[in-house]
């Protein structure tokens, strides 16, 4: 539920908003709201950046792949946690520790993340389909 809240900032950052918000295409409270709900998302996971236009941002690893990407290669693997996260280390060459981050932010926003993966792996299917169509329909 939103509500109204009054804030002081100064022309400089306002001015900053409202230009960043115009070329978006969206509001300056839409805007502000992302921007604060990323902002402290990154503080509180630092290595993890945002990605996607406004009506599709996604968390990332800074220097790598996008959250649910990291957490749907885990899943596919087999073992403990750590297993899991040494075997992806070593298959992507990103460092545990980047895995480790990117683990803990989806704990945290499980329905967000498990929401993109499902959306993935429908998506995948559907293509399957579709090949398998095409192959039989050409067949």
């Amino acid at each position: 539920m939103a509500r109204s809240t009054s804030f002081r900032i100064s022309d400089e950052a306002k001015h900053r908003l409202d230009t960043r918000a115009a070329q978006e295409g969206v509001s300056a409270t839409a805007l502000l709201e992302r921007l604060i709900i990323e902002g402290v998302d990154q503080r509180d996971f630092p290595g993890i950046v945002f990605r996607g236009p406004a009506h599709d941002r996604r968390a990332a690893l800074a220097a790598g792949p996008d959250v649910w990407e990291v957490v749907a290669r885990l899943q596919e693997l087999d073992g403990s946690e750590e297993h899991r996260i040494s075997t992806l280390s070593a298959e992507s060459e990103l460092h545990p520790r980047l895995v480790r981050i990117a683990v803990d932010y989806a704990s945290e926003h499980a329905d967000e993340v498990n929401g993109r993966i499902e959306r993935n792996r429908a998506l995948a299917e559907r293509s399957r389909r579709a090949a398998a169509g095409r192959e039989a329909l050409l067949a």
